[in-house]
């Protein structure tokens, strides 16, 4: 019996090691928690921030102000954002990010108790500058954290995970504060929108692992990052591609009521479509996109730019204006996660600081091509608008093209030569 103890033993032994090797896999279920707690958190920060779009009219009758005043709870976000993007990561320093993370989730609950209980529009902007100042922030930090909470060869999938807070926002989120809105008071919805942000803030708390940080974002490294031609180069892409989509999407429903003869109660279950599409192109997309980044983010802006340009030429056909829709439904729910990907290849040895320059450059877009947007078609009209969101997609696939390999190999260059200035 004495000499089979130690067998014993080492089975033992091995079995246990089995346990915690299955146990901290990263592709068990603890991990995936974690990245659902923070797909749950974009889900709220998106809901809150499109919030306003459906509740402009109401809120500005009780507040006092026109509805173009009223546009500033989605547009001062968005600057906000931009800005605290980079700041906030300046600023971090190595604090643990999962700490960052609950704060920013703080914030954004902070938003939706002031903006709910808002006595004056003043104070509603107030509590809508706290959106943007955690917005900025969370996308930095969420983007990056991904590729942390799951083994390497998962962080697309962790990735596409966390965007489906976006696509759940666009599809589920927002239409289901407006109804709240119709059925009660536009406060109310604020009110379920913060009940929303305080179950993802319990959620990142508890699921949510340490994520020290060695390294401190400096200036000098968004400095040298700018510095980089492929960064600059994919910034401009990112710019290009968003551009298209916001200065087009923003006018999709006066296009389609205006201009394609569709009614108001098949407008909805279409933009529906837009989105579960979107759902399931963003899933598909992240099986594919780290096989070949270029030829997937490629495909999907071609695609995209096929769809602006369809749109005006089949507006008097109904079938054809509904697959043109869809199809730019699948383009764009493939293009964060594809343009996320890129911009993390352009910054491997700055992944924070890359995202920071890239979210910043999305909220930058979408102000921009909204604005942009809304003039074309106050001046010529909705399908114009979509000729322009064109033209600018097209530039984003010429932007695509000119990247050579030589630029992919340039941009992983080290940055301790700058930080030694």
């Amino acid at each position: 019996m004495s000499d089979q103890r130690p067998a014993v033993k080492e089975e033992v032994d091995g079995l246990t090691d089995l346990i915690e090797q299955v146990d901290s896999s990263p592709s068990s279920w603890r991990p995936w928690l974690s990245v659902s707690a923070v797909a749950l958190g974009a889900f709220a920060f998106v809901t809150t921030e499109f919030l306003p779009v459906g509740l402009l009219p109401q809120i500005a009758t009780e507040l006092g102000v026109t509805p173009g005043t009223a546009g500033l709870m989605v547009t001062i976000p968005g600057i906000i954002a931009a800005v605290s993007a980079p700041a906030m990561m300046l600023g971090a320093g190595r604090i643990d990010r999962r700490l960052i993370l609950l704060a920013l989730s703080v914030l954004l609950l902070a938003s939706n108790v002031i903006s709910a209980f808002a006595p004056s529009f003043a104070i509603m902007l107030l509590g809508r500058a706290f959106l943007g100042a955690g917005l900025g922030g969370f996308w930095t930090l969420a983007l990056t954290a991904s590729g942390r909470l799951v083994h390497e060869r998962h962080a697309a999938k962790a990735v596409a995970t966390i965007l489906t807070g976006v696509t759940f926002a666009t599809v589920i989120g927002v239409p289901l504060g407006t109804l709240i809105a119709s059925l009660a008071s536009w406060r109310a919805s604020f009110i379920a929108t913060g009940v929303l942000a305080g179950i993802a803030l319990v959620a990142q708390a508890l699921l949510l692992p340490s994520l020290p940080s060695s390294v401190a974002i400096r200036f000098a490294d968004l400095r040298a990052l700018v510095g980089r031609l492929h960064m600059r180069k994919s910034l401009l892409l990112v710019a290009l591609i968003f551009g298209a989509h916001f200065s087009s999407y923003t006018f999709i429903a006066p296009f389609l009521i205006q201009n394609a003869d569709f009614s108001l109660s098949t407008v909805t279950p279409l933009l529906l479509g837009f989105g579960f599409v979107g759902f399931v192109s963003n899933f598909g997309m992240s099986a594919v996109v780290t096989k070949n980044l270029k030829a997937s983010l490629l495909s999907i802006v071609v695609l995209l730019t096929l769809a602006l340009v369809a749109l005006p030429l089949l507006r008097h056909s109904h079938p054809g204006v509904i697959v043109a829709v869809l199809a730019w439904g699948v383009a764009f729910g493939a293009i964060p996660l594809c343009l996320s990907m890129w911009m993390q290849q352009a910054a491997p040895d700055l992944p924070e600081a890359g995202s920071a320059l890239f979210i910043s450059i999305i909220q930058v877009a979408i102000a921009v091509g909204s604005l942009a947007g809304g003039t074309v078609v106050d001046r010529i009209g909705v399908p114009a608008d979509l000729w322009f969101g064109a033209a600018l997609a097209l530039a984003g696939v010429a932007s695509i093209m000119s990247f050579r390999t030589k630029d992919t190999v340039a941009s992983n260059v080290n940055v301790s030569a700058a930080r030694a200035h």
